[in-house]
């Protein structure tokens, strides 16, 4: 099953779709749910209708249906009531870590990193990507995401699994030139982890076709720069499992209903392979000729990201954005 939000100018939640599994047509769902927020806090009883709708518009038979344009859509959830990324890839770990001449965690193969980022107010898929200052180092980081269910705390990490409701693709936006001297206050991003943007979809395993397993989604993130291939790093090589990320956010406190866990930038050993963010290959420039030759991205540079079955059709729709000029408020 495939769901969607509709951009509302009355309705920061937005309106719940239903989007039918090849990504051609639509139906709003808002007699279930109002919002995916709605759906997501009450999936018992939503899931059975929403899946009702979703074999109705998948069979053609669906009153009221209407053909999908991506650039309506808001990410899934415009706004979440939480918003914690980690960092399950330790290829991109190592690389970062030696980018700003850091040290690696003694933890590093035990404990995951994550972080808590804003979620009042995520870019829609198709949204320009604000730049104040091209000092501040904007780059993009194609990342995997799932949305749970009521996670209570110290949870294990098998039973973690089970409430993963929903699949999302995620950009992360960072502000590289922003890290360090924050990092360095010892209290962790804020201004350096600005609004993130998910792709026009969100699904649930069946739509994955067996590529949801130990954990993982085994199936490669697609990320063009400025309309070209940048990466396609396999986000089945996580080190640690979306139910390890779940269980560490809930080793302290519960998690609601609606809370998203990111995966961290997907990344691999196989240079072939690419990378999915540009903090990556300027790492690798430098480690190969000295120097960072790949700058950060500037205003007119676009980002593609995509994850597409084995049968070549996407699967979350696309999010694809520009970096715009943007101007402080007075």
């Amino acid at each position: 099953m495939k769901l969607g939000t509709l951009k509302h100018p009355k309705k920061r939640d937005g309106e719940l779709v239903v989007v039918s599994s090849d990504n051609k047509m639509a139906i709003r769902a808002t007699p279930v749910a109002s919002s995916l927020r709605e759906a997501v806090e009450n999936w018992a009883q939503a899931k059975p209708a929403l899946e009702t709708i979703s074999l109705a518009l998948n069979a053609g038979a669906a009153a009221g249906a209407f053909p999908v344009d991506e650039n309506l859509f808001h990410s899934p959830l415009p706004r979440a009531f939480q918003w914690a990324d980690g960092s399950a890839f330790l290829h991109h770990v190592k690389l970062v870590r030696m980018a700003r001449k850091a040290p690696l965690p003694e933890t590093l193969y035990t404990v995951p990193l994550m972080y808590q980022g804003g979620s009042d107010d995520f870019l829609t898929p198709r949204e320009d990507v604000p730049q104040l200052d091209f000092d501040h180092g904007t780059d993009f980081e194609g990342e995997v995401a799932v949305i749970v269910d009521d996670v209570p705390m110290g949870i294990s990490p098998e039973r973690a699994l089970e409430k993963v409701l929903l699949f999302m693709i995620v950009n992360d936006v960072s502000l590289r030139g922003l890290i360090p001297a924050e990092l360095a206050q010892g209290f962790g991003f804020l201004q350096s982890k600005p609004s993130s943007a998910f792709g026009p979809f969100a699904v649930t395993a069946d739509e994955l076709k067996g590529a949801w397993r130990e954990g993982r989604v085994h199936l490669p993130l697609d990320v063009k720069y400025n309309d070209r291939f940048f990466g396609n790093a396999d986000a089945g090589h996580m080190h640690f499992h979306f139910g390890q990320l779940i269980a560490h956010a809930a080793r302290t406190r519960h998690l609601k209903a609606g809370t998203i866990i990111g995966s961290g930038t997907v990344s691999n050993e196989d240079p072939a392979r690419g990378s999915s963010c540009l903090a990556e290959k300027r790492m690798i420039e430098t480690i190969e000729t000295g120097r960072a030759s790949t700058p950060f991205m500037k205003v007119g540079d676009t980002v593609r990201i995509e994850m597409l079955d084995k049968d070549g059709r996407s699967i979350f729709g696309a999010i694809h954005q520009r970096v715009a000029q943007a101007q402080p408020a007075g």
